[in-house]
């Protein structure tokens, strides 16, 4: 394969913002051994799954198409490939809807309808509901857009019981409630980007102090909503050791970075909060493997 190729190949996969999909396929994971009360085959496993991936890759393309211009004016996405003229406009907007089409007809032949259905409404709501209404015009759109970006257990519930239940949702509200903290601790660090772009963040709009407020106050909403699958007996003792423990930590480094008031503490708010949801799915999934 020559090397014009591989770096076409390579400029694609970029569009897809590969590293953000190990985390959305880790999040879907645990819910398959949960919603049914046991492991699947292989092969179910396998293909469900990559029908999410399909439907992550498929609504960021679809967002970086939509916002091209804007991730031009910011420092940390202009050399990205449709603001570095990679990749033409039109060509990125056919294989994100090539990729949506994909997740949907892989999820549907392999569990049916309601997983399909899930699928297609976690892209329509990052791209319509996210990225054209909410992220333009509110600060709230790292909340409210959340959702998107937690569909992934509630695709694989439905892909498992033909519906969602207690465990899809209950994972899908970790992830929805741990964005924004996550969110805004870059937003802080990156102000003078977001206002490049004309994104209105909280730093920008309510000042950091308030921001720093809600990043404590969403971090201890947080700690209950992680241990909950515990109480609700999806998960055992493993999991809530390891869920409290992280979640008291993600808490502490919240309260630092309020008292602090620096960048460098908003840079390990966001650096610990990717060690947070890593260590809560992996203690889940090993909850799973080896109950006690």
């Amino acid at each position: 394969m020559s090397a014009s190729v591989l770096t076409t190949a390579r400029n694609y996969l970029d569009l897809t913002k590969p590293r953000l999909l190990p985390m959305v396929l880790f999040t879907g994971l645990p819910v398959l051994g949960m919603a049914a009360g046991g492991w699947p085959s292989f092969r179910f496993a396998a293909l469900v799954l990559t029908g999410i991936a399909l439907a992550a890759a498929s609504a960021n393309t679809l967002n970086a198409y939509l916002e091209r211009d804007k991730d031009a004016l910011m420092e940390r996405t202009r050399m990205r490939p449709l603001p570095a003229g990679l990749i033409a406009p039109r060509e990125a907007l056919l294989f994100g809807l090539f990729l949506g089409v994909a997740s949907t007809a892989l999820l549907y032949a392999v569990s049916g309808t309601p997983a399909a259905l899930v699928g297609v409404a976690s892209i329509l709501f990052y791209v319509f509901v996210y990225t054209i209404w909410l992220k333009p015009r509110s600060i709230w759109n790292a909340v409210i857009g959340g959702a998107a970006g937690a569909a992934a257990p509630l695709i694989a519930d439905a892909a498992v019981n033909g519906s969602i239940g207690v465990a899809g949702w209950s994972l899908f509200a970790i992830v929805f409630f741990w964005q924004p903290p996550h969110v805004w601790a870059i937003a802080l660090y990156r102000k003078a980007d977001y206002a490049a772009a004309g994104i209105p963040m909280p730093p920008s709009v309510i000042g950091d102090e308030a921001t720093r407020r809600r990043v404590v106050a969403y971090t201890a909403g947080l700690l209950p909503v992680t241990v909950a699958p515990y109480f609700l007996g999806l998960v055992g003792p493993i999991y809530f050791a390891v869920a409290g423990s992280m979640g008291v930590w993600f808490l502490y480094r919240s309260v630092l970075l309020f008292r602090e008031r620096t960048d460098a503490a908003a840079q390990g708010v966001f650096r610990v909060s990717l060690v947070f949801l890593f260590a809560v799915f992996l203690a889940m999934l090993l909850d799973l493997m080896v109950p006690l």
